[in-house]
């Protein structure tokens, strides 16, 4: 490994860190934008652009939000442009959301979460591990209702396994009961008689800063508290919680923000809700992109007909992370299209079309690989397994511009903690960076 690279992966598991819920994310990818001089826009109002570029000629970098855990943003070249530059990855992972009710006591003043399922995990790579809790609230200040981040910054739960002495059959195939086995404790009390709800949301207002009464709303995951790393002889590997899609959110981020395309209207999307199949007002199936893509339009030309020509002149990279060839298990991949840690950018097909990828945007693809000097591998599912999907299939459905799917190769994904390989988060920025000046 070298330095650059070394470095791009551990400012990449900081970001990670820093990210522990959906809206996490979206908030470290605001901050980074903001000290590059991106203004915020609201979708309440008109976004103005023609009257801002004309007040500063300098100021032609926006972005704007939706719920929170969306964002979009972009850049406007100076003259006319032809069309759009799209990079979209995901904001929100597998994990477990609390329930309404959070609390259930028990026998022995065992006070364990009630929570469920988010997404497609590995359940038994949540037990035994400190946990805590991110997410938002919402409260009300004065007449006002305020949305605000919170993270829970201690190790505040645990997911217990029986013992073996009490399971036999525990390396025999087991598995796990999401309402029964997969509650996490939160805490053993010693004759206490408090309200359900107690411990955890007077956590909560504690580190948000608000009165407990006044919160009226949360939407509130667990999150693995251990800390990624690089390992392996070299450093190879990075080992880190939530990969899957922070990777890809980062590494398109930076690329997006080194990129300076003369001709194109660069645009940076980040979406929610992909790992429960992206059918919300944020995710990648709601008017988000499309809404946003029109109001850029309209400061040109209000007309459909000149932003159905943007159109036809966009591509879109849908940047996912793709399955590696296992070490223990070669079998489970294809025989001919077999991604590797550290090969570089994974270009993804499926028959099926779970994957939009086709000949042009493939070559697209390999032509911005080829002008960033980053190798490139192919991915398809075995024929005998069934794959996900992503966001580009679901965004075709409101914007329809071609789009190639890419991905990062990693192990043991929607594991709480996965494994990728620390030379492709650089190829991924140099990627990016590539796409986002043509």
């Amino acid at each position: 490994m070298n330095e650059e690279e070394l470095k791009e992966a551990q400012e990449c598991l900081t970001f990670i860190e820093e990210s522990m819920s959906c809206f996490h994310a979206v908030e470290n990818v605001e901050k980074r934008l903001q000290k590059k001089g991106f203004v915020g826009l609201s979708e309440k109002e008109g976004y103005g652009l023609t009257e801002r570029l004309r007040k500063d000629p300098e100021q032609n970098r926006y972005y704007v939000k939706r719920n929170g855990s969306s964002l979009i943003a972009f850049t406007l070249p100076e003259g006319k442009p032809k069309g759009f530059h799209i990079m979209a990855s995901h904001s929100d992972s597998p994990t477990f959301k609390v329930k309404c009710e959070g609390e259930m006591k028990t026998e022995g003043g065992y006070v364990r979460l009630n929570v469920e399922p988010y997404g497609g995990m590995i359940h038994a790579t949540w037990l035994d591990r400190c946990l805590s809790v991110a997410g938002r609230i919402v409260y009300q200040k004065e007449d006002q209702l305020l949305s605000k981040t919170v993270n829970v910054d201690e190790d505040l739960l645990v997911i217990p396994n029986v013992a073996i002495h009490m399971n036999r059959g525990m390396n025999d195939k087991l598995t796990y009961n999401p309402q029964t086995d997969l509650q996490p404790l939160l805490a053993v009390e010693e004759g206490k008689e408090k309200k359900a709800g107690d411990i955890l949301m007077d956590k909560v207002a504690q580190y948000a800063g608000v009165k407990r009464e006044d919160i009226l709303g949360k939407e509130l995951f667990l999150y693995v508290r251990e800390k990624g790393r690089l390992a392996g002889a070299s450093k190879e590997l990075i080992i880190s919680p939530r990969l899957d899609d922070l990777a890809c959110a980062y590494g398109s981020l930076k690329g997006f923000l080194k990129g300076d395309s003369k001709d194109y209207i660069n645009v940076y999307a980040l979406f929610d809700n992909e790992e429960v199949g992206s059918l919300t007002k944020q995710g990648a199936a709601s008017t988000f992109l499309r809404d946003t893509l029109r109001r850029i339009s309209e400061e040109y030309d209000p007309s459909e007909s000149t932003y159905l020509q943007l159109l036809a002149d966009s591509f879109m990279i849908s940047a996912d992370n793709a399955h590696a060839m296992h070490p223990a298990h070669p079998e489970k991949a294809d025989p001919g299209n077999r991604p590797y840690l550290n090969g570089g950018i994974v270009i993804k097909y499926h028959g099926g079309q779970k994957y939009t990828t086709d000949a042009y945007s493939e070559a697209v693809m390999r032509r911005v690989c080829r002008d960033a000097d980053v190798p490139v591998s192919v991915y398809c599912n075995r024929s005998d397994i069934a794959g996900g999907s992503t966001l580009g299939n679901i965004s075709a459905g409101q914007v329809s511009i071609p789009c190639v799917d890419i991905g990062l190769a990693q192990l043991a994904m929607h594991s709480s903690v996965e494994t990728a390989g620390t030379k492709d988060i650089r190829m991924l920025v140099k990627a990016a960076r590539s796409f986002y000046s043509m």
